[in-house]
């Protein structure tokens, strides 16, 4: 059973999307879940979380890596990359070329390493053009975890995370149910026990066209512009955000 804990990474990791104004940062997230139910079973367990939005995959390690490793982890895991694929362009074998890096470090440790294929955008306008990258950079994860003994949680066959009932209003980060769907996937391939149950959706709702067409037009208004005039302006939305489990520290069983 694991005692210690790093989470590290970008916003999926913080937890962006899945609101919680208690909590630092004001998020909870998928790895804020799966510490909550690795700690109901090992009253020693400790957990650190490093990652703030925005960042790039070289930020991540750059930031967080030392960090991560000086705090001596039994479990690590480590998603970094997406904000990089919607870049207009990007160099998918040198991002992941420095990913395999961090990854060997922190394997080399003895900690236990999970990893993340991204999301199949299939169904979504946006991610879809996206979908040909990320298919590459999850082979490049895939391989690199079987080379360093990494685990995988595989999203891209997570089929429900397709659905848009899954995601916030922004459409970029996973709302309380899709972060609740990651945990549950990370608490599986680690083979630990929890009661965590995945949400219970039904047939998904029919919606007007007309209706969509105006939802992704407000959409475009609220969110993508906002995002682009950022991109323009060479800002983040985690220019000012701090890490918001910086120290190993308990936390309070689910």
């Amino acid at each position: 059973m694991s005692k210690r804990l790093v989470a590290i990474g970008d916003s999926f990791t913080e937890g962006v999307g899945d609101d919680d104004p208690a909590r630092p940062n004001g998020v909870r997230g998928w790895a804020d879940r799966v510490a909550e139910q690795l700690a109901a079973g090992e009253p020693d367990f400790r957990y650190a979380n490093l990652a703030i939005r925005g960042r790039l995959l070289g930020q991540v390690l750059d930031e967080q890596l030392e960090p991560a490793l000086a705090l001596e982890p039994d479990l690590v895991t480590l998603y970094a990359g997406g904000n990089d694929l919607m870049r207009p362009k990007v160099d998918i074998d040198a991002l992941t070329a420095s990913y395999e890096d961090a990854v060997a470090r922190l394997a080399a440790t003895g900690s236990t390493v999970v990893l993340f294929t991204g999301v199949d955008g299939v169904e979504d306008p946006l991610f879809r053009k996206m979908r040909g990258r990320t298919a590459i950079y999850n082979e490049h994860i895939r391989v690199l975890a079987a080379r360093h003994g990494a685990l995988v949680v595989d999203m891209w066959a997570m089929r429900r995370l397709r659905d848009r009932r899954m995601w916030s209003a922004d459409r970029l980060h996973l709302n309380a149910l899709g972060h609740t769907e990651v945990a549950i996937a990370v608490l599986d391939v680690l083979g630990a026990p929890h009661k965590l149950a995945p949400a219970e959706l039904g047939p998904k709702p029919w919606v007007d066209p007309k209706r969509r067409r105006a939802e992704n037009l407000n959409w475009a208004r609220e969110h993508a512009l906002p995002w682009i005039g950022r991109r323009l302006r060479g800002e983040s939305s985690g220019d000012t955000v701090r890490p918001k489990r910086p120290a190993l520290a308990p936390i309070a069983p689910a």
